[in-house]
């Protein structure tokens, strides 16, 4: 990765949103310094848990995680600001007055900048929004150029959902340069809910269409972002039938292992399913060197470790999906046309993206 001029660090590639529950921040701790540089995750907190603000204060000291807290009370004692640790806060276009000026508070306090997340769904890009993100700047003090622009595009599964989200983006990415904003990036989660219902004991190939939505909006050279391997429904993701589930991105796909086979102890069921996914084709090159979340897989392969639990299965399927994300953005020779949007870029060329490919549905490997 090329550093930003004048020797300052270079700026963030990718920006996954991600539940800040222990898989994912466990991911996160481990990541190292060149992957932590080019990584700016936006963390949604669901939950007024106390560990929280201590598992952010271990990440490590290149990530300044944007926090996102509007699932939380609108009280003083729910504010990030308060937590004491570096944050950079997620501001909704529909804020109570008190919660922007603590938001304006925390940018203040730390990174002088904050995320303004416009839902292409519930928020529409017009008049509306430049009301709201003119209250916005208002009531926290903060100038356009410190906040960065997420469009999140929330859940797109199959090609029907793409279809209909890519003019909502289009028009939000259109909306969206009428103001100097730091940066642009459009986010979406293409992880379905509900993985109970996917066949066991098989790997599950599942196409990652939030990929193929950002390769068809490539022409308006916006960000990258998603949800990682978690759902963009909120609480999609919630414990359900318990059986061992790896989620392992490939390309454009995602691998799904869950495994169901009776018989011998539990950690030699587990590690049959790992030495299953270390002998598939999308088995990265690199091996263990790939990821923590690939090395600690190839460890309990060799039966070197028991089989985990819940969150580390969702750490380590997490751990590699950043990986690969980010070996794919950085790559030199990557066919994509992506990168950050900034507002002294020049206005690229309007056009219609192609059609999705045809299909795209959940497809069994084999």
């Amino acid at each position: 990765m090329v550093p930003a001029p004048g020797g300052r660090p270079p700026e963030p590639v990718y920006r996954p949103v991600l539940a800040a529950r222990r898989g994912e921040l466990d991911a996160l701790t481990h990541l190292d310094d060149t992957a932590a540089g080019l990584l700016a995750p936006i963390l949604d907190v669901t939950s007024d848990d106390p560990g929280t603000p201590e598992a952010l204060g271990r990440l490590p000291a290149g990530i300044l995680p944007a926090v996102d807290a509007s699932a939380l009370p609108d009280e003083p004692d729910h504010d990030p600001v308060r937590w004491g640790v570096p944050l950079v806060p997620v501001i909704g276009l529909s804020e109570s007055d008190r919660r922007l000026a603590a938001h304006g508070a925390a940018a203040r306090a730390w990174a002088g900048r904050a995320v303004v997340r416009l839902r292409t769904g519930p928020d529409r890009a017009g008049p509306d929004a430049t009301a709201a993100v003119e209250r916005v700047w208002r009531s926290t003090g903060l100038l356009p150029e410190q906040c960065d622009l997420l469009l999140d595009a929330g859940d797109v599964c199959c090609p029907a959902d793409v279809r209909l989200v890519e003019p909502r983006v289009r028009r939000a990415a259109q909306w969206a340069r009428r103001h100097a904003w730091r940066s642009v990036t459009v986010a979406a989660g293409g992880m379905p809910p509900a993985l109970s219902r996917l066949p066991t004991d098989e790997p599950v190939r599942l196409d990652r269409f939030d990929w193929l939505l950002w390769q068809r909006l490539a022409d308006l050279r916006l960000g990258y972002g998603d949800y990682g391997v978690g759902c963009a429904v909120r609480d999609a993701d919630a414990p359900g039938d318990r059986l061992p589930t790896l989620r392992w991105a490939a390309g454009g796909a995602w691998w799904v292992y869950r495994w169901a086979r009776r018989g011998g102890r539990g950690d030699d069921r587990f590690a049959d399913l790992c030495r299953t996914l270390v002998s598939a084709p999308h088995w990265p090159a690199a091996g263990a060197g790939f990821s923590w979340g690939d090395h600690e897989v190839l460890r309990r392969a060799r039966r070197g470790a028991g089989a985990g639990s819940e969150s580390l299965w969702m750490a380590w399927s997490t751990s590699h999906h950043l990986a690969e994300v980010l070996a794919t953005l950085t790559r030199p020779d990557r066919e994509q046309r992506g990168g950050s949007w900034r507002a002294d870029q020049d206005a690229p060329e309007w056009g219609r993206a192609g059609r999705p490919q045809r299909g795209g549905e959940s497809r069994r490997a084999g």
